[in-house]
């Protein structure tokens, strides 16, 4: 018996195997949906402003996510390679899918639920959420090397990657209107059970379309299964020396990985601290989602050997690695500052007035009756001085240089509402009406925020009044400032000029790498395999990193970002595709799931270097260029792998597995 045999796609027609490789694909964009809109871009703000308003700040709301999120990982760490391992032996990858898919669906559709303070609720079910997603990607992941023939694993699953980018960027942008039109909170809890819906719908094709693979040993008890799973365990750790390719592989991902999950994760948060606009970051978080679809594909040609345009796509990625750094970074240094996003420069502080940095309630004047309380004095979570003043029409009054500024503030039963007013004229507000604090809360909550924007960088006066007297809707009376931020001069530029540049560079490579694409890279193209392949995703993500520790400018934001999406789809989608390949198909559930330990214990070591290094130079730029270490010795282990031994080793595995189901048979 073959491997094609056990692999279950032998003897079926060419159209049943493309609509099998279809309906694999479609899960992508399935659960997709959960990462951008529950992970990634609803649900932290939902959780920090709605679920967690009533704990003590909304820094420990980001802390209990960051927990929350610590322990499903850890859950799906430990399961994993259990249940892939009992999937193999009790032929049970659908419906260990399917179960989990449920599971996720359940957990993700009731956060719909979740209202205001009802955290540990929205933690729970997070928790159940993402136990959910990734354990069902254990076994579809497991079932790709059953669905796609050997030499069709890199294409079927960089499609995978493309279609998943696809539906979750489809779906973020229609959860992103309908919080736009509905509001915040009733927006944000239509999108979780937008995502629950789409997540199981979109599951049904691969739950229906393919076939189970065949156990490896046949148990009739399930505690029979459970013992035979964990002796297996055993063994796979035992007789690791047998895949030492494979393990060496796995190593070599833990590093870079780990790398690559730091650059996305901390993507937004480093933007936000040069600087950059809110339109920015989340345009960039879109603009990766989208890009990534065809690079993705790009990417899953270029080692392909039957591929007659692989010099074309190669060439074109290495057009977007040499002229995306260069043009971001000389037009940075040669454009209108206005127009690439460039640095204002400081202003300076003159007599009264406050320049950029953050200013304690003795910096300010209040006008009546006040307190200021010390942090020792105040209930836990209070980390700030604060200014109670309860008498009304008191006056919080700053003079400042600068634009905009951030207020510090606590909520409590006790609090009123306060008008704020830039040189005597009202703020205005979202939908044009004059800006009104409410810091009525029935939980005590300390170090909230409100930015105030004085819409042109010059001397100003904030003042801040406690409206509670005159004020019918005012639950409470007093009035609690703790600090005033005066942030650096906001950047502007021309999004217009950026993305229209950027179309000319794309469609400029376009056509330089279809005319000099074979010339110039025919005979390295023959050359590319899934491995190297692999390795030059590593090198531009090096790239990336160090270019990120330089860049300051909004252009260069841009022009990163889209070289993060050249490459992010296609450099996970090949590493899928390479372990799948030289894990024997027979024992996939469990080798899936070791990979699953693998891909979520990398989430831990980079962010760990990247905070460490935060706190001993005091900002993320040095971090950021550490990261580059993790692709430079994730490329060093990677040369190390005998990919040709791995997969003779995983296929003298299959053999012997389908010997072994001969002679149960007989």
């Amino acid at each position: 018996m073959t491997t094609e045999v056990i692999a279950g796609y032998s003897g079926i027609s060419e159209e049943e195997y493309k609509r099998r490789i279809r309906a694999w694909t479609l899960y992508d964009w399935a659960n997709s949906a959960f990462f951008t809109t529950v992970l990634a871009a609803v649900l932290p703000v939902y959780y920090s402003q709605v679920a967690g308003s009533t704990l003590g700040s909304p820094a420990q709301a980001t802390q209990m996510w960051s927990i929350t999120l610590s322990v499903a990982l850890f859950v799906v760490a430990i399961i994993s390679p259990v249940i892939g391992t009992i999937s193999d032996i009790r032929r049970g990858k659908k419906k260990g899918l399917a179960l989990f898919v449920g599971i996720g669906v359940i957990g993700t559709g009731l956060l719909a639920l979740v209202g205001s303070g009802d955290w540990v609720l929205a933690s729970i079910l997070v928790i159940i959420g993402r136990v959910g997603v990734g354990a069902a990607m254990v076994f579809y992941e497991a079932l790709l090397p059953h669905v796609a023939r050997p030499d069709d694993l890199d294409r079927v699953s960089t499609r995978g990657y493309a279609v998943g980018y696809l539906g979750g960027g489809l779906l973020l942008a229609v959860n992103i209107a309908m919080i736009l039109v509905l509001g915040d909170e009733t927006g944000s809890r239509l999108s979780f059970l937008t995502v629950a819906v789409w997540w199981a719908v979109f599951s049904v094709p691969l739950l229906r379309r393919v076939p189970e693979p065949p156990a490896a040993v046949i148990r009739d008890k399930v505690g029979s299964v459970i013992t035979a799973s964990f002796s297996r365990l055993g063994e796979t750790f035992r007789h690791l020396r047998r895949y030492r390719q494979l393990l060496r592989f796995l190593i070599a991902f833990l590093i870079y990985n780990d790398g690559i999950g730091t650059i996305i994760g901390v993507a937004v948060i480093y933007g936000a601290e040069l600087g950059f606009g809110s339109i920015e970051l989340i345009a960039a978080i879109l603009l990766v989602q989208f890009v990534g679809i065809p690079f993705s594909l790009v990417f899953g040609r270029i080692p392909s050997r039957d591929e007659p345009r692989r010099a074309f796509f190669l060439a074109f990625v290495v057009w977007n690695v040499i002229t995306l750094p260069l043009v971001g970074i000389v037009a940075a240094h040669t454009l209108d500052g206005d127009v690439v996003g460039a640095p204002q420069p400081a202003l300076e502080t003159e007599g009264d007035y406050s320049a950029a940095g953050e200013y304690t309630v003795e910096d300010a004047a209040l006008v009546g009756d006040f307190v200021v309380l010390t942090p020792d004095e105040l209930p836990s979570g209070a980390e700030s001085s604060y200014a109670i003043t309860e008498v009304p029409e008191d006056v919080y009054a700053f003079a400042f240089n600068g634009q905009k500024v951030v207020l510090t503030y606590s909520e409590g039963p006790d609090r009123g509402r306060w008008a704020v007013f830039i040189d005597g004229v009202s703020v205005l507000d979202d939908d044009n009406e004059p800006l009104a604090i409410d810091g009525f809360n029935e939980t005590a909550r300390f170090e909230l925020t409100e930015t105030i924007d004085a819409l042109t960088p010059d001397w100003h006066v904030l003042t801040v009044v406690n409206t509670a007297e005159r004020d019918e809707a005012a639950t409470g009376t007093l009035m609690a400032i703790g600090a005033i931020e005066v942030l650096e001069t906001p950047r502007s530029s021309n999004l217009g000029t950026i993305l229209g540049l950027l179309l000319i560079i794309q469609v400029v490579g376009l056509g330089v790498a279809w005319v000099a694409g074979a010339p110039l890279f025919g005979r390295l193209a023959d050359t590319m395999t899934t491995k190297r392949t692999i390795i030059l995703a590593l090198v531009v993500y090096t790239v990336i990193a160090i270019w990120g520790f330089f860049l300051d400018a909004v252009i260069e934001f841009w022009y990163l970002a889209w070289l993060v999406a050249v490459v992010q789809g296609g450099s996970q989608a090949l590493s899928r595709s390479l372990y799948a390949g030289m894990s024997p198909t027979t024992e996939s559930g469990e080798f899936f799931g070791f990979f699953s330990v693998m891909s979520k214990f990398s989430a831990i070591l980079g962010p760990l270097v990247f905070a460490s290094a935060v706190g001993v130079f005091g900002s993320s730029r040095p971090a950021i260029l550490f990261i580059a270490s993790f692709f430079i010795v994730g490329i060093a282990l990677l040369l190390r792998v005998d990919v040709d031994e791995g997969r003779r080793v995983a296929h003298e595995a299959d053999v012997a597995a389908a010997n072994a189901h001969l002679v149960q048979g007989t």
